[in-house]
């Protein structure tokens, strides 16, 4: 019998994921101004929903349980994720690792035999979240994110092209993680449990999460041609990088061993941590190389995640239950559904605690909640991090939750349709 506790963080829960599809309304007063400007602004933040829920609930635990239970509980969560997708954010978006992936993008982009306007703009939505698999999810999607914001967000207005590019980059982002056993969050919280390896992934996953990424991004390349082909595209984002002097191999080089020491240590705070104090103290001796570290942006999404963990932590009376339930197929529709409410890496996780389960109802569980991750802000942890880079290049500084769906909608059933081809179970 779940205990009172547990309802009351159920219905926080709930509360939380309806202020989060309430965000624009919270913008739109912050931007009348008044004397409650800064506390509507706070509430209009999507990166607080889940912490600002989260204290609430730790603050009628600590009433109702006392602060030693309190105290316990939080003790008992890990927060190594949101620690983690702090830590990546800050290096990769960082002027160095940016310029790299910029002149990987551009090689891929020659590559290809269409115009280089469109070729640019395929590469970044669909290569740069495959390379998620390899270098993480979260990194992929703050490389996207700021490459998209620099290159195609800067023009005011233009919200459709917007809504529809953010909408693939999520749900391309979300499945083009699953080539490896290590880079996707869902993935990696079931991977020992389920005896998965990145062969395993490649084989299973890989190749069908692939042909989604390049559907997708095919699609929306062809749908927007016009306006990249549009001569002002990248126009102001070309001019500011010219009048900036290169920044030297050597200062390249170095950031890339930060970045691959966070993504080796990912499981591991304290190191991962450490990189990150070498690494500010690096970025700050060079800092002429250096766009502003994104400190802020970071820790505003790892509040966010860490709220999700302390009320995630409670949903565990009806969420597995329900998942138990289910047989393969309706497995799959259900975790792809319940993963636009709740993170899909707690999601797996769950899932994987139901004992006397087949192959196959396991594939259809990671399945699902990989391709639903890109339909809410809550769905995927990389996701808050798109969210603090990109919406401010939105109207009222705010990404509206609902056009979010609308716009994930046909690149999430093109994803279901490559996950439901058939399998060799």
């Amino acid at each position: 019998m779940p205990s009172f506790l547990e309802y009351l963080a159920t219905a926080l829960f709930a509360v939380a994921i309806i202020h989060t599809f309430s965000v624009p309304v919270f913008a739109r007063l912050a931007n009348r101004g008044g004397p409650h400007a800064g506390l509507w602004h706070l509430l209009s933040e999507v990166e607080a929903v889940f912490g600002v829920w989260a204290c609430v609930l730790l603050a009628a635990m600590a009433l109702l349980s006392g602060v030693g239970e309190t105290v316990g509980y939080i003790d008992t969560r890990n927060f190594t994720e949101p620690a983690f997708v702090f830590v990546i954010m800050v290096v990769a978006a960082s002027r160095p690792i940016l310029e790299l992936v910029s002149m990987g993008v551009r090689s891929l982009a020659r590559m290809l035999p269409i115009p280089n306007e469109l070729a640019m703009f395929f590469v970044t939505m669909a290569f740069v979240p495959l390379a998620g698999s390899f270098i993480t999810e979260p990194a992929a999607m703050t490389l996207a994110a700021l490459l998209l914001r620099d290159a195609y967000f800067r023009r005011p207005g233009q919200a459709g092209f917007k809504y529809m590019t953010i909408g693939v980059l999520f749900v391309n982002v979300s499945i083009g993680g699953v080539l490896t056993a290590y880079a996707a969050p869902p993935v990696l919280m079931v991977a020992q449990t389920f005896g998965w390896d990145t062969v395993y992934m490649a084989t299973h996953f890989g190749w069908r999460a692939a042909l989604a990424v390049v559907i997708n991004a095919g699609i929306l390349t062809l749908v927007c041609r016009a306006r990249l082909q549009d001569g002002s595209i990248g126009r102001d984002a070309n001019a500011a990088a010219a009048a900036r002097p290169p920044v030297p191999l050597s200062v390249i080089a170095i950031h890339t061993v930060f970045l691959v020491g966070v993504v080796l240590s990912a499981h591991h705070p304290v190191i991962f941590m450490g990189f990150l104090m070498l690494f500010i103290g690096y970025a700050h001796a060079y800092q002429r190389h250096q766009n502003p570290l994104l400190i802020r942006e970071g820790l505003m999404v790892g509040f966010f995640l860490a709220g999700l963990v302390v009320l995630g932590g409670l949903q565990k009376w009806w969420l597995q239950e329900l998942l138990a339930g289910l047989s393969p197929t309706v497995l799959y529709w259900g975790a792809t559904a319940l993963t636009a409410v709740t993170d899909n890496a707690a999601l797996t996780y769950l899932g994987s605690l139901v004992e006397g389960t087949s192959e196959l109802w396991r594939y259809m569980l990671v399945a699902g909640a990989v391709t639903g991750g890109g339909l809410t802000v809550i769905a995927n942890a990389p996701n808050p991090a798109g969210f603090s880079i990109l919406k401010g290049t939105f109207p009222d500084g705010a990404i509206s939750p609902l056009k979010l769906l609308a716009a994930a909608a046909l690149p999430t059933l093109v994803a279901a349709a490559m996950f439901m081809l058939p399998n060799s179970f």
